[in-house]
């Protein structure tokens, strides 16, 4: 009963708690469909129960909060709808179709009792987020530019974002790292969460350190391991879909599934199934730069050898050429040789010849003016103080002259001359 002090009832904070979950509880007697972001599941293990954190935003900012209680039985069939339907278990960061009891308890306060969750509810909030981001950024032509951005032709440096112990990351490296091939890639890895609504400002903020660095990097890679349809709402999120498409450098995304394209990866240069798609795709842009390569090695080589080869030819055949040409020549000139060594014998024996016949013919000549030969035939020579006279008019009376005979010398006196 509420007390009665000086004309005011006063109650008990207890009676005002009864009095309002009486006035709900006359109020809200059935079970209402509610729509609420659930921002935490909660769930506690050893019990089995779930106390979701429930909100309603506008714009980005949080305009309602309300907490819930999932019991265990009723949490373990609507997690069986969710991966029947959805592939995935009930998570949180993601919005909620949800019946509940509105009920108040004067201990634990205002609550909603989950009952049933619908799983084909959430498929369709993800659509609708979908479609509202893709006709945002074709609006603002952001949808397909990261895609014009030109890709290296051999993809060497890697900035991954990624989860450090996903199994989606291990299964990306164990193709790279041991391709038969031995390409080698560098990477740098950017830790960050890869699903819920977290996963938005964790993998924008890994973008923006990644742009700091823009040089040292080739392109981007987002990995995550598997996983189904609600684990990837927050990839068809509006701001992180720009981020994406506005990137200076292509970004590749491996996020691990197979049906419904988020707009992050239809909004990426390249979007793979699997993580191990896309080191399939890194390997083959090597393979569209080596083979090339290798063939035009292989074309340079076989070209070179058959230049080589020709040349090998024309050098035996012009070897061959000199060698008959240079034998011709060596005949022609041994021939000629001959010839010129026979006429040179001939006219050497013909110049010896007559060089023997002028000098016997001199010899004769000499023979003839040898004085002795003259004074032998009676002549003689007469001369004055050694010097022969031939004229009258060179002696003078009472010279003494001498007279050279063949077998001996006269003197005498000029005594007279006779004209």
């Amino acid at each position: 009963m509420p007390e009665v002090s000086e004309n005011r009832t006063i109650f008990s904070l207890l009676e005002v708690s009864r009095s309002i979950q009486k006035t709900i509880a006359d109020r809200y007697k059935s079970l209402y469909w509610i729509k609420a972001e659930m921002n935490k599941l909660n769930h506690y293990t050893h019990s089995g129960h779930c106390y979701p954190e429930l909100v309603e935003k506008t714009d980005g900012k949080i305009v309602a909060e309300m907490r819930s209680i999932l019991w265990k039985a009723d949490y373990q069939r609507v997690n069986k709808q969710f991966l029947r339907i959805l592939g995935e278990p009930l998570r949180e960061g993601i919005t909620i179709l949800f019946q509940a009891a509105i009920s108040y308890d004067p201990l634990y306060g205002f609550s909603l009792k989950i009952v049933d969750i619908d799983p084909t509810f959430v498929l369709g909030e993800l659509e609708r987020e979908k479609r509202e981001s893709i006709q945002r950024l074709q609006e603002e032509g952001l949808f397909g530019r990261n895609k014009t951005r030109p890709f290296p032709l051999v993809p060497k440096r890697l900035a991954i974002i990624s989860v450090e112990t996903s199994k989606g990351l291990s299964d990306f490296f164990k193709i790279i790292q041991h391709n038969p091939w031995r390409y080698l890639f560098e990477y740098t890895l950017f830790p960050a969460l890869l699903q819920g609504d977290k996963s938005i400002p964790s993998i924008i903020k890994q973008l923006a350190i990644i742009a700091e660095r823009i040089e040292s990097f080739d392109a981007v890679a987002i990995i995550r391991g598997g996983g189904g349809e609600v684990g990837l709402s927050s990839y068809n999120n509006y701001q992180l879909a720009k981020a994406i498409a506005i990137f200076p450098i292509p970004v590749i995304t491996g996020i691990g599934h197979s049906t419904n394209e988020t707009v992050s990866e239809m909004v990426a240069y390249k979007n793979a199934i699997t993580p191990s798609e896309l080191a399939d795709f890194l390997l083959q842009r090597f393979h569209q730069f080596a083979l090339p390569v290798d063939e035009a090695q292989q074309r340079i080589i076989r070209a070179s050898q058959h230049i080589f080869q020709q040349e090998q030819r024309q050098v035996d055949q012009l070897s061959q050429s000199i060698s008959w040409n240079s034998k011709s020549v060596l005949a022609g000139h041994e021939n000629l040789l001959t010839t010129l060594q026979s006429r040179l014998q001939f006219f050497s024996q013909q110049l010896l010849k007559d060089r023997t016949n002028d000098l016997a013919h001199m010899t004769r000549l000499l023979q003839l003016a040898d004085p002795k030969q003259l004074l032998k035939r009676g002549f003689s020579i007469t001369r004055i103080n050694g010097k022969a006279i031939t004229h009258s008019n060179e002696t003078q009376q009472g010279d003494e002259v001498e007279t050279l005979l063949y077998d001996g010398i006269v003197r005498s006196r000029v005594t007279g001359k006779k004209l």
